[in-house]
């Protein structure tokens, strides 16, 4: 299967009621042969309009972090676990979660990063462990069987709480360290 199939699957799921309220699907944006991807855990307002993952407010604080550690946006993979947003940027609920994981599966499987990095709780929770502590495991490096994964704080999280910036960029040095030695 190629992106594009799997993109023209997912625009015509309707397994859960987010494919029939959504304006636009979000399903990633990037190098479809990166090295590196990040996965965030559901589209917001300004992706569920743009069709694009990380376009708002939180998304441009991500493009500073990814500028100011010296990876190109357009180097990257970025997805999202849903493909579709939740009303009021809700949590995505475990059900959507179960439906949607397998696009971002194949998603993985065509693009064959070699570093995922989970953008917040989340994805972290969903990816690494159902117990993930972003608070305490943040930046703290795994292998999952072929990927070398970690999970960063949200973006939105950083807008809400700036104080946790500086350990943000200081993961974010660390991925772009590990990142280069690819």
């Amino acid at each position: 299967m190629t992106l594009t199939e799997l993109r023209q699957k997912c625009e015509a799921c309707k397994k859960c009621e987010l494919g029939n309220t959504r304006t636009n699907l979000v399903f990633g944006t990037g190098n479809e042969n990166a090295k590196l991807m990040f996965v965030g855990e559901a589209p917001g307002e300004q992706e569920d309009l743009s069709g694009t993952p990380f376009v708002g407010r939180a998304g441009k604080l991500f493009d500073k972090y990814l500028e100011a550690v010296g990876i190109s946006r357009d180097e990257v993979y970025i997805a999202n676990m849903l493909k579709c947003r939740p009303p009021k940027n809700r949590d995505p609920l475990p059900a959507e979660q179960d439906i949607c994981i397998e696009y971002l599966r194949e998603q993985v499987r065509i693009i064959k990063p070699k570093m995922i990095v989970c953008l917040g709780r989340i994805s972290a929770m969903r990816l690494i462990s159902a117990d993930y502590k972003i608070t305490k495991e943040h930046g703290i490096w795994v292998k999952k069987g072929q990927y070398d994964m970690t999970a960063v704080y949200h973006p939105s999280l950083l807008l809400r709480d700036p104080r946790r910036k500086d350990e943000m960029l200081a993961d974010m040095m660390e991925v772009a360290r590990r990142y280069r030695e690819l």
